[in-house]
């Protein structure tokens, strides 16, 4: 079983956030496959199902980004899970809007919510980075990431989100070449 967890913030004022491109993935997911609602459950909105018979997990953490290790940790422990099991999806400075990248453990780029689940399950789970690109001052970055994506971006980025999730069973049957999975999937468009 894997869990795809997508980090962002619970309030509805951050609904459309760049820091929200997880959320806004797991809402694709749920939306393209008519997953039934989400549930209340350690600390996150969660929901189990099936894609073609892979069993999966959705999950969107409610302690709010910088607290999100919590209760991934209590997920984890609860499913008794390995981190291989775990996919995370997040926004990412360091790459274009639109671009996304795979990669399993590393740092966490100085990104708050990676810093948690790494200080409460380690480092070596899986990450989907999504690029929300970089506003080019380092004192703009928390304005930036708690900003709304505007029209051109998410022209971008939508095309992308619905990509991933189309494509959410080739990603699972390819998960151990996730890297090579999601350029297939991009030059797919």
């Amino acid at each position: 079983m894997l869990f795809l967890v997508g980090l962002g913030n619970p309030e509805t004022k951050y609904r459309m956030n760049r820091h929200n491109v997880g959320f806004i993935t797991i809402d694709n997911i749920i939306k393209k496959y008519s997953f039934s609602p989400l549930r209340n459950k350690f600390q996150s909105h969660i929901i189990k199902c099936q894609i073609n018979n892979h069993p999966l997990t959705l999950v969107k953490p409610q302690t709010f980004m910088n607290l999100s290790g919590q209760s991934l940790s209590l997920i984890k422990s609860f499913y008794k899970l390995k981190n291989e099991q775990i996919i995370v999806i997040h926004d990412d400075l360091d790459l274009e809007v639109g671009d996304i990248r795979a990669k399993v453990g590393g740092s966490s780029g100085g990104h708050n919510g990676l810093k948690s689940i790494d200080n409460h399950i380690g480092e070596d789970y899986i990450r989907i980075r999504i690029g929300i690109g970089h506003p080019g001052d380092r004192q703009l970055v928390n304005n930036y990431v708690l900003g709304d994506f505007n029209k051109n971006e998410l022209s971008i980025i939508s095309p992308v989100i619905n990509n991933l999730s189309s494509n959410l069973e080739y990603i699972i049957n390819n998960i151990n070449n996730l890297s090579q999975a999601l350029s297939e999937i991009i030059r797919k468009g």
